[in-house]
């Protein structure tokens, strides 16, 4: 059965106004995320479970979300002739990888029809404008803390041009950018992209503007290059040695998602199977095209899954950095029992192996070119 309870419409739907949904899709969320923290503690569900319930639950609460802001900028600004807007999710929330602490990487991309100049409502606004508020009200909709408290943090980041482009993007520009513009970093990023809302059409077009981007036949010296220069400069901005840093100490979550990232795009030209979004279901699928050994396979497999099972946790239990000297005896217990271990030393010693064989596999599989 689902884990989750489906999140209904008509529990955010039915609410009388804007601010009223916004409320309860706070109460809804916490709720659900609630329930999803103590089944992982409870041992219930694995923590990698968790990832897709976390995710799932996010996807409702932004389709709802957007479909309420949607309804209420109508009111005022009526609608763009055949309009619509489509979010694309990003990071860990487009690898179905979300934790307890994860923020929101999204993208929008709207369209509308060829001949579409402005809304037509009481107050009608230029298309461009028209989306770019409707993208700050989501937003807010999403990241605003309301009586209810927070949902979600929100980072817009990724989008096309980044900081300095709009908020929203025309599908054209999106489909442009991804042709001529976008840097190697954001291809690497790109291949987590998961179309999560938005008119089957559009969605569609953002599918297949996304898979052809990731389907380019690459320079594979080019891009191992671009790689190890992008981790670099992450490895002297948060760089450590604290192997409870699984993220970012080396052999960690990054470099594991690089390599993943750095196989997708140098082969999906020729094997498009292996653009999927999660991490550990690249590496398999990386197995079965048979561009990655079985041995190896198998070890970014075990790390990927024992990395991200110690963060849930850890994103559970802990805001900030995780110190073993002074943690509880019963989270180190629990650390280990999720991790499968007989004690919180074994499994110490087990990170210590994988980290240094993902290290291993990170310096043959991008290869450093003379």
């Amino acid at each position: 059965g689902r884990m989750l309870r489906h999140v209904h419409d008509d529990e955010i739907g039915g609410a009388a106004d804007l601010q009223d949904k916004l409320d309860r899709a706070r109460i809804l969320g916490a709720e659900q995320a609630f329930i999803i923290g103590v089944r992982v503690l409870s041992g219930s569900i694995r923590a990698t479970e968790a990832g897709g319930a976390y995710s799932i639950l996010a996807e409702e609460l932004i389709s709802s979300l957007q479909a309420a802001v949607e309804t209420d900028f109508a009111l005022t600004h009526g609608e763009v002739p055949g309009g619509g807007a489509a979010i694309i999710a990003m990071g860990k929330l487009g690898g179905s990888e979300m934790t307890a602490a994860s923020d929101l990487d999204l993208i929008v991309v709207y369209d509308h029809a060829a001949n579409a100049i402005q809304s037509h409502g009481a107050r009608p606004l230029p298309v461009s404008q028209y989306y770019a508020r409707l993208t700050q009200r989501l937003i807010s909709a999403l990241a605003a803390p309301t009586a209810e408290g927070l949902l979600y943090e929100v980072d817009m980041r990724l989008r096309p041009s980044g900081q300095k482009g709009p908020v929203a993007t025309h599908l054209s520009s999106f489909v442009e950018y991804q042709a001529k513009d976008a840097w190697t970093w954001e291809h690497l990023a790109l291949t987590r992209a998961r179309v999560i809302t938005g008119p089957a059409g559009l969605r569609a077009k953002v599918e297949t503007a996304v898979r052809a981007t990731l389907s380019r036949q690459r320079v594979p010296a080019t891009i191992a290059g671009d790689v190890r220069r992008m981790r670099q400069l992450i490895a002297a901005e948060k760089g450590t040695t604290d192997i409870w840093d699984l993220k970012q100490v080396r052999g960690g979550l990054v470099d594991l998602e690089f390599i993943a990232q750095h196989l997708q795009l140098i082969h999906a030209a020729r094997h498009p199977e292996i653009l999927v979004t999660a991490t550990a279901t690249v590496f398999q699928r990386l197995e079965t095209a048979g561009l990655l050994a079985p041995a190896d396979a198998d070890l970014l497999q075990t790390a990927t899954r024992l990395f991200s099972d110690m963060t849930q946790i850890l994103r559970l239990c802990f805001e900030g950095p995780f110190a073993p000297a002074t943690a509880p005896e019963g989270l180190k217990r629990l650390l280990a029992r999720v991790g499968d271990m007989p004690d919180f030393n074994a499994l110490e010693g087990q990170i210590r192996h994988l980290l240094t064989e993902v290290s291993e596999r990170y310096e043959r599989l991008i290869p450093n070119s003379p």
